[in-house]
């Protein structure tokens, strides 16, 4: 499996670009900004995007949805109880002091358990609600990574300070659908290193 990351927008959002190495055939996640980067890492491993997928709803993990989708024809995957955010991205950046850009409307929603396949290649959904209402991790199981976009990161957790947050929900989200994955899975955060599950089952100070 090719896997990619690259720190993309104003808030540096982990943008993952993975995929099949034999059929070349991928998937683009968090695509927050910076488009012809991304763009152009994916033409660099001469791979074939067709979905583009949100693993929440804020506009610093969505800013390049829409020049990275027409670039490809990609579809877009986000879960439904964030979807009302994709035509509001520009709106709550300037609240912030940042450009933004309006995504276009989901293709179709993510659903907790449904399975994505690109080629060999297939990612498990996780709906973890908390940092949003929509949030949701991405589990290659085969190849034990997990994309928690941002419900955990190393040694810490998602804000729930925000529209639609919840701490005890963002808590029983990492307890429930993320501390029982195997100990070994590399966990990739929306910002900010990777690290491990059993290394945040151990030491994360929220628990």
């Amino acid at each position: 499996m090719i896997f990619e990351s690259i720190a993309v927008g104003p808030l540096s959002v982990n943008c993952y670009i993975v995929a099949c190495e034999q059929s070349r055939e991928g998937v683009v996640i968090d695509p927050g900004g910076d488009p012809e980067l991304i763009i152009n890492l994916v033409h660099q491993h001469e791979l074939k995007i067709h979905t583009v997928i949100n693993t929440h709803g804020h506009f610093d993990h969505l800013g390049g949805n829409r020049q990275v989708m027409a670039a490809f024809g990609a579809r877009l995957l986000i879960h439904q109880a964030d979807s009302s955010m994709l035509s509001r991205s520009a709106e709550v950046a300037s609240k912030y002091g940042l450009k933004g850009e309006n995504s276009p409307e989901a293709d179709a929603y993510l659903v907790d358990g449904m399975n994505i396949f690109f080629g060999t290649c297939r990612i498990k959904v996780l709906h973890t609600p908390g940092h949003t209402g929509g949030g949701c991790s991405l589990y290659f199981e085969e190849e034990r990574k997990v994309i928690t976009g941002d419900t955990l990161f190393a040694d810490s957790i998602g804000r729930t300070d925000l529209p639609g947050g919840s701490h005890e929900q963002l808590l029983e989200s990492i307890r429930t659908k993320l501390f029982t994955l195997p100990d070994d899975v590399i966990a990739y955060p929306g910002h900010g290193p990777h690290t491990t599950i059993g290394h945040e089952k151990e030491c994360n100070p929220y628990f």
